[in-house]
């Protein structure tokens, strides 16, 4: 049953062929109450800038795993934390996919062809102002890397089922400015993730 559940179909199914839609960002974090993602709206500094993440999973025999990488201890942003490879979406990339491609490529090294489109997860608002599209892949066990030191410290996969496990998560409340309290997992890993919220959606988006 479980083997089932983590299935390339299974996970398909599970995914959207296309990006969500402006009017359903966030929804799937606020109960589908566009109410409360009005508030969200509202309680946003400025327009958001597209940004794309890949959500690599490597078809292992014992089972997929997530590839993440930790950032460079010396960037500005997010230093240090762990994160899914990806970034801005540049006027060239025809689409998110292709973006998250392209940055994949660029931070760590991994050629497109070891990677096979699954599907989009709901699109992300992060608290420094990006607009984040995260597109899973399926990525070749026999994939090579070259790491972008600059920017990349490490590389390094976790247990899918270890993500999906509710024992492996811890809830806290994540409050933008005054009007809304949201609800950010993370999951129980020495460094702190810089994309926990995308960690939340592929663990409720029907996966389980």
């Amino acid at each position: 049953m479980m083997e089932a559940l983590y299935s390339k179909t299974h996970i398909r199914e599970s995914l959207e062929p296309t990006p969500s839609a402006p009017d359903d960002d966030m929804l799937w974090l606020v109960g589908n109450s566009r109410e409360a993602v009005e508030r969200l709206r509202a309680a946003r500094k400025k327009d958001l800038v597209p940004a794309a993440v890949l959500v690599p999973l490597v078809e292992r025999e014992a089972g997929l795993t997530i590839l993440l990488t930790q950032r460079a201890a010396t960037l500005k942003d997010h230093a240090g934390q762990v994160s899914f490879p990806g970034g801005r979406i540049e006027p060239g990339d025809a689409d998110p996919w292709r973006a998250a491609l392209r940055e994949a490529h660029e931070e760590i090294g991994l050629s497109e062809r070891f990677v096979e489109f699954a599907g989009y997860l709901p699109d992300h608002w992060v608290g420094t102002g990006f607009r984040v599209t995260p597109v899973v892949g399926f990525v070749n066990p026999l994939y090579t890397l070259r790491i972008a030191t600059a920017e990349v410290h490490d590389v390094f996969e976790v247990p899918l089922a270890f993500i999906l496990d509710d024992a492996n998560h811890k809830s806290r409340l994540h409050r933008m400015g005054d009007r809304i309290a949201l609800p950010n997992v993370r999951t129980q890993y020495r460094h702190s993730l810089k994309h926990s919220t995308i960690f939340d959606s592929f663990h409720n988006h029907d996966l389980v």
